[in-house]
């Protein structure tokens, strides 16, 4: 039987990791091209020109990621939910946010960002204390963290 392996964000600054709770159903990569419209030019049948540019990066989004502290009476919010808060919300004088790489178990998938955070508190106690969230995280490609700027490689295989 194989062990249970929960997806993570790897900080890369040897800082804390973020584990998911539970692991997401799907994993929804999105790469776009450049395009570079020219003007009022057009084609014989008047679609505009259009010339290619390069790729940008690589997003990953991830939906519906479940927290629950119900069973030990724990603020979501203080357990779970700070720590993507924290990825997000990175201190004015640094220059860039925290470095990650999205990895469930021995697959890396992405060197990342949190580029975008949205979670729901959908269950509290008595006391108001909120124990459920669901959480929505997009993650943008970065370059290699060693170089000075992109290597043109792939994060992924």
């Amino acid at each position: 039987m194989s062990k249970f392996v929960k997806a993570k964000l790897i900080n890369q600054d040897g800082s804390s990791h973020i584990e998911f709770m539970f692991n997401p159903t799907e994993l929804s990569f999105t790469r776009t091209m450049n395009l570079n419209s020219c003007g009022g030019a057009r084609t014989e049948s008047g679609i505009p020109k259009v010339s290619f540019g390069s790729a940008k990066a690589e997003k990953l989004d991830l939906k519906g990621l479940i927290f629950d502290t119900y069973e030990t009476g724990e603020n979501v919010l203080d357990k779970h939910i700070q720590s993507f808060q924290k990825a997000v919300e990175f201190l004015d004088k640094e220059e860039r946010p925290p470095m990650y790489i999205f990895a469930w178990g021995k697959q890396e998938y992405l060197r990342c960002f949190v580029q975008s955070l949205t979670y729901t508190l959908t269950m509290f106690l008595p006391d108001g204390t909120p124990v459920r969230a669901t959480v929505d995280i997009t993650l943008q490609e970065i370059d290699d963290m060693g170089g000075s700027g992109n290597t043109g490689t792939p994060s992924r295989p």
